[in-house]
């Protein structure tokens, strides 16, 4: 079956993304904020959801159309070919957003798309009553600027929740966000890979999973496979797909680090149930006092802010530490993510480079520090740097 797919996350993260669609073989079409479009089939459906590290849910796109009023709506939903893809007895809740319409309600845009699938499936069925006690489709719509997309979630539970975290974690960085921090600092085999700031060891983990080529959905299920559209033949050659594509070979090694023995404990638990004890080594240790080791390294860090060290006070504290301790690790490279605007500042170095990224609705910035530095008497923040 040929599909149109849609592929949605994080502001910031859709090259990212597109890269991904485009490594497992499937056309783009277009992008947009949030999301990607391509061309698909079943297969795409289980090979995306167990492969996309950046992605936060995969949709079918059942159809799309223009509509200013709630007639238009119920109309163009109506005519949509939902038997294709609900059986008769499935669950269809509907959500979703609107944004630059003139169908703002969500509410009433929820009971009408609703109505107009009830009214399409009871046609198609020949029954008054749909009884809705199957699988559970979930219908997603996005209304921009009066143009109408919807469809079906294949998903289920964002796709950034992997499954070697704990449900009830209550974690600063998405694993999602986590994978493109390090894919942008461009891991390498014999370069160490270091987050002094780890927590649950979100960021080394991703890492892990990217050079040992894991599937990072390897661990969970998801909600097309209790899809009759979508064989569990299909769901089993993907999943054997990715059994067999993880390198074994791989002798990359991050560590994971940090100064808070209960997050170092998750942190152990987070790194054995992913599987990655081979190339994760955790252990206690203060940031402003890890060395090189006489080794080749990266730094990719989420350090602590505000709402996680107290006081923003602290945070800044923190920064100016880090920039006096972190220019003596000589060659290694350093990515550090964080909300604070004025980090550079802070830190005492202008970045080489930096890229807005959004971690759920926070905007961040990723700093990245790739050349050597070199500090001359003329740097803007030179006594702040010594200071």
């Amino acid at each position: 079956m040929k599909l149109t797919l849609v592929a949605t996350c994080l502001f910031g993260l859709e090259r990212l993304l597109g890269e991904e669609i485009d490594a497992l073989g499937y056309k783009r079409i277009h992008t947009i904020d949030g999301r990607v479009v391509f061309e698909g089939d079943e297969t795409a459906v289980a090979r995306c959801n167990l492969w996309l590290r950046t992605a936060e849910h995969v949709f079918v796109l059942v159809g799309r159309f223009s509509a200013v009023s709630f007639e238009d709506l119920f109309e163009g939903t109506k005519a949509l070919p939902w038997q294709d893809f609900i059986p008769k007895d499935g669950e269809f809740p509907v959500k979703g957003h609107s944004i630059k319409s003139g169908l703002f309600s969500i509410p009433n845009c929820q009971k009408i798309i609703k109505k107009a699938v009830a009214t399409k499936l009871s046609s198609v069925y020949k029954t008054d009553w749909l009884i809705e006690n199957g699988a559970k489709h979930q219908i997603e719509f996005f209304i921009l600027k009066d143009e109408v997309s919807l469809m079906i979630d294949t998903s289920g539970v964002p796709l950034h929740k992997r499954g070697y975290r704990p449900q009830n974690l209550a974690a600063p960085l998405r694993e999602t966000l986590a994978a493109a921090m390090v894919k942008i600092s461009r891991p390498r085999e014999e370069v160490l890979l270091h987050d002094p700031f780890c927590g649950s060891g979100t960021i080394p983990i991703e890492a892990a999973l990217l050079m040992t080529n894991t599937a990072p959905g390897s661990f969970r299920t998801f909600a097309a496979e209790s899809f009759s559209w979508v064989p569990g033949s299909v769901w089993k050659q993907a999943r054997e797909e990715a059994k067999n594509a993880v390198r074994t070979d791989c002798r990359f090694e991050a560590y994971a680090s940090d100064i808070n023995p209960e997050a170092l404990e998750i942190a152990k638990a987070c790194v054995k149930k992913a599987g990655m004890e081979k190339y994760v080594k955790v252990f206690l240790a203060d940031a402003l006092e890890i060395t090189t080791g006489d080794r080749r390294g990266t730094v990719v860090c989420n350090p602590p802010y505000g709402e996680r060290l107290g006081t923003i006070e602290e945070a800044e504290i923190l920064y100016k530490k880090m920039g006096k301790h972190f220019s003596g690790l000589g060659s290694w490279q350093i990515y550090i993510l964080t909300s604070h605007d004025s980090f550079e500042r802070l830190y005492g170095r202008r970045a080489d480079k930096v890229r807005k990224l959004y971690n759920g609705m926070l905007p961040c910035y990723y700093y990245q520090f790739f050349k050597k530095q070199k500090i001359s008497y003329d740097h803007p923040d030179l006594d702040d740097f010594l200071n």
